[in-house]
């Protein structure tokens, strides 16, 4: 059962003014990876100067959490929002992928597929579910743990690039991405495993470990920021409905994670409108808020309302987050 985006709630809003708040520009994009390049880079370099010294867990952890969110700078590349000119965007696509030792291709149809059918269980199953159903409540908060994702290896996008490469589709590859973009999928995981062997033959023949480091520990030390904020997107939320404002969340964030996320804390609004570039998303919120439940405002007020709800889901799957509708329609 393939649900068509048509049949969801969609807010009023001028056709005009949705057209204005799609409109796409280079400039905010060049600009905010000149920004997560510069940091990411000071950050390296002060890790790499304060090596032996204890300065250097704390500066290589700030790294190790900028480069997580390459995920962020992945997501907004695959919607091709982050800019107007294409060739930009899949430039910064592609180093992001390789950032991420992820296959760009395959997530781009598995995450278009995600927002057709967002949290829907029956039928076309939504594999970017991220908490499963009932909750595994020791995986969850594992996960705020740096180097915890060394558990869940199996399940990386390592092994899934590995996989691709051998030609063995995810669930999420397989049910979304037609059959002859698999050879380009194949391929760009296969020029991703090249990259890994060049970066640990450069450390082996430098009798250097500083490349090894910096590319492949990041994804595993600077993980639970991101998670923090990513995993709020549909916690504890309502799955097989046709309402994102009951299967995604908004919460208001602060200027610096709102920068870094690329300004996805505005959910709702991006499933709603996924053609409007992250920039926009507040200026899009301000044109349909009241259609909108209240937004959390920051992570704090999010998880001291949503935890409770997902504790519950560990044993009672309607134990789902109940949201206050406007107009006190609660479902």
């Amino acid at each position: 059962m393939h649900i068509n985006s048509s049949t969801w709630f969609i807010p009023k809003i001028e056709k005009k003014k949705l057209k204005e708040l799609s409109k796409r520009i280079d400039r905010p994009g060049l600009i905010h990876f000149f920004i997560y390049f510069s940091s990411l880079i000071s950050f390296g370099y002060l890790s790499y100067f304060f090596w032996g010294s204890i300065l250097f867990y704390f500066f290589f952890f700030i790294y190790s959490t900028i480069y997580t969110f390459a995920i962020s700078n992945l997501h907004e590349t695959i919607h091709r929002t982050a800019f107007k000119t294409r060739w930009i965007n899949e430039f910064f696509l592609y180093i992001s992928s390789f950032q991420l030792h992820s296959e760009p291709v395959g997530f781009r149809w598995s995450h278009t597929f995600h927002h057709s059918n967002t949290l829907q269980t029956e039928g076309e199953y939504d594999h970017e579910i991220e908490v499963s159903r009932p909750t595994d409540l020791l995986k969850f908060f594992l996960k705020f743990i740096p180097l915890s994702d060394i558990f869940f290896i199996h399940q990386s996008s390592f092994v899934g690039t590995i996989k691709s490469s051998l030609g063995i589709m995810s669930p999420a590859i397989k049910i979304s991405a037609p059959k002859d973009q698999q050879k380009k999928i194949i391929s760009n995981a296969r020029i991703i495993i090249v990259i890994w062997a060049i970066i640990i033959l450069i450390s082996i023949y430098f009798n250097n470990l500083w490349p090894i480091i910096f590319y492949f520990l990041p994804t595993f030390v600077g993980r639970p920021l991101h998670f923090a904020v990513n995993v709020t997107q549909h916690l504890a939320a309502k799955i097989d409905t046709k309402d994102h404002r009951l299967s995604t969340h908004t919460i208001i964030l602060n200027p610096i994670l709102s920068f870094y996320y690329w300004h996805m804390e505005y959910h709702t609004e991006h499933h709603m409108f996924p053609m409007v570039p992250s920039y926009n998303l507040k200026k899009l919120r301000n044109e349909i808020k009241d259609s909108l439940p209240i937004p959390f405002y920051g992570l704090f007020d999010f998880y001291k309302k949503v935890l409770p709800s997902l504790i519950k889901l560990a044993f009672n799957l309607n134990g789902y987050y109940k949201v206050k509708l406007p107009y006190d329609q609660s479902l």
